[in-house]
């Protein structure tokens, strides 16, 4: 009898951790961009979250990202500027609603908690790989991503060149991603 409790509970230990899945939540999380403009740096942020995230920092080669914003919440502080940015001059929201990121690749880096996502992002209807650090810090259940990246919004058809807005834009997300 002994013997047999032994065995079922080696097999359950030996079991392989199966990677969690996770949800992005509004509530908690910060998509925002920078850019110059007239010399001066303003921003804005997206929400509306959706996605499905699956992690697993022990066995990133399971690990996947497929997240969205909805364009149409631009919020930049000023009403005008956020509808401008939605037009067909810019991000066109009637053709182009979502801004999404799945990643292609997740590797574990030599700094713990610290990770680099290989991606495709698709904005205005044009998908670039891009690849950037992000950190994983598990609150409870739930997990906090964070990042940075720069991108070059002419990559991506927003807008045109201009000697007074810069083509760099900065990203930072901040996106809590509750346990399904």
């Amino acid at each position: 009898m002994n013997c047999f409790i032994v065995t079922i509970c080696s097999l359950i230990f030996s079991l392989p951790v199966v990677s969690q899945h996770y949800t992005p939540v509004d509530k908690g999380s910060k998509v925002h961009f920078t850019i110059r403009n007239f010399g001066i740096s303003t921003g804005g942020d997206f929400s509306n979250l959706k996605g499905q995230i699956t992690f697993d920092p022990q066995n990133t080669a399971v690990s996947f990202f497929n997240v969205t914003v909805d364009v149409n919440t631009i919020d930049t502080d000023s009403e005008n500027r956020d509808e401008h940015l939605k037009s067909d001059n810019y991000f066109d929201v009637e053709k182009y609603p979502v801004i999404s990121l799945k990643s292609t690749k997740i590797d574990a880096t030599d700094k713990a908690g610290v990770f680099q996502l290989t991606g495709l992002l698709t904005i205005h209807g044009v998908t670039k790989q891009i690849s950037f650090p992000f950190t994983a810090t598990q609150q409870e259940n739930d997990y906090l991503f964070a990042g940075n990246f720069e991108l070059n919004r002419l990559d991506y058809s927003v807008g045109e060149s201009s000697a007074i807005m810069s083509n760099t834009v900065n990203v930072s997300l901040s996106v809590l991603a509750k346990r399904d």
